[in-house]
């Protein structure tokens, strides 16, 4: 079986640097807030080329906080809305109705799959304060047109980068675009931890001093609590595995992109459609390379037959999950759409070149 993503073989590339981390860490005495923290979150800032970092749990607890923040700041109140990408995954909307903030669905692109932007402009209310932008599939979106209309309407522009650490913009990394970023280093992700982990970054020092003090019990000195804070941080454990793998994270990821690149080229298939490998100025990280078909239950059935595993990114859109209800009733065609026919091929770092021809071979030969 070509497995989606061989979490084991990724990792067991890195063993004796990560043990020698987690070794150093055990002995250190210190786990939470010790100087593994401190050097990813230098390492990480040096590589966006962004000033603050700052360390948290997850991916979820990122965008949260980023939110919580900008109300406390009182630039954000409950009830103001947030522009989102109707076809992202829940978290990104969690994050906003955590903080009792109202998400507005805008439907993807078909051609890339992130947001429109050319759909955005119009559902700017006198409420809207935020657009939180994803970089789905690790796919980065941005445009200057983008960028503009968050400054002419005064909104904060927020990117959900959990999928897309690398990539880039007209040279800038995604992370550094908006005002602000959460990232997720969940084990399966392009720099992934042995466990959970995520991290904020922004450009403007008060929000993060706000964002580092909530996310410790809402203190920035101790049993000194000046606001009604989170328990969010990343170990020095997950840390320190890290640090040693964003050493890898640009080879790793063009690792993924020429492997994009072959299944953009050489599948050829009529009833397969395939992403858009992009021009020079952008550089997706290509986290997950997601087709598109018609009868996807019997195309995903016959790769397995095949020995291929896949996946489906996401099977229900967040407006038709249980948990939003109340958003039941909207309809988001394009959304839907994608939901119903996305299909995840095998792509990651250590998938061989006879893996990858068998994906090829065996696609090709798909009849429908």
């Amino acid at each position: 079986m070509i497995k989606f993503l061989d979490l084991q073989k990724i990792n067991l590339q890195y063993k004796p640097e990560i043990e020698a981390s987690l070794l150093s860490v055990f002995n250190s005495g210190w786990y939470l807030h010790g100087e593994e923290n401190q050097a990813f979150e230098k390492n990480l800032s040096n590589y966006l080329n962004v000033p603050f970092v700052i360390g948290v749990a997850n991916g979820l607890d990122a965008l949260r906080l980023i939110l919580k923040a900008y109300i406390e700041l009182g630039v954000m109140n409950e009830g103001d809305e947030i522009i989102v990408p109707a076809n992202t995954y829940i978290a990104s909307i969690l994050a906003i109705t955590d903080n009792k903030l109202v998400p507005v669905f805008v439907e993807p692109s078909l051609e890339n799959y992130n947001i429109d932007i050319s759909r955005i402009e119009q559902k700017i209310t006198k409420k809207t304060k935020g657009i939180m932008i994803v970089h789905l599939y690790g796919q980065i979106i941005f445009s200057k047109e983008l960028n503009l209309l968050a400054k002419t309407h005064n909104l904060q522009l927020i990117e959900d980068n959990a999928q897309a650490i690398g990539a880039e913009w007209e040279g800038i990394k995604s992370g550094n675009l908006g005002d602000a970023a959460g990232f997720s280093f969940y084990p399966g992700k392009n720099l992934g931890a042995l466990g959970d982990g995520g991290a904020v970054t922004c450009k403007d020092e008060k929000l993060a001093k706000t964002i580092r003090a909530i996310a410790n019990y809402g203190s920035n000195q101790k049993y000194n609590n000046i606001y009604k804070g989170l328990n969010s941080r990343l170990d020095e454990l997950q840390a320190g595995i890290l640090n040693v793998k964003l050493k890898y994270i640009d080879a790793d990821n063009q690792k993924r992109r020429l492997i994009a690149k072959r299944y953009c080229n050489e599948i050829k298939n009529s009833k397969i459609i395939l992403p858009v490998y992009p021009n020079k100025e952008l550089q997706h990280v290509w986290h997950l390379f997601v087709i598109r078909t018609s009868n996807r239950n019997k195309l995903q059935t016959y790769l397995n037959e095949n020995n291929i595993q896949t996946l489906i990114h996401y099977p229900i859109p967040p407006h038709q999950q249980k948990a939003y209800k109340e958003y039941n009733t909207i309809s988001l065609p394009i959304t839907e759409q994608i939901h119903q026919e996305v299909l995840s091929l095998p792509i990651s770092p250590v998938i061989t070149e006879d893996e990858i021809n068998a994906v090829i071979r065996i696609i090709n030969n798909y009849n429908g």
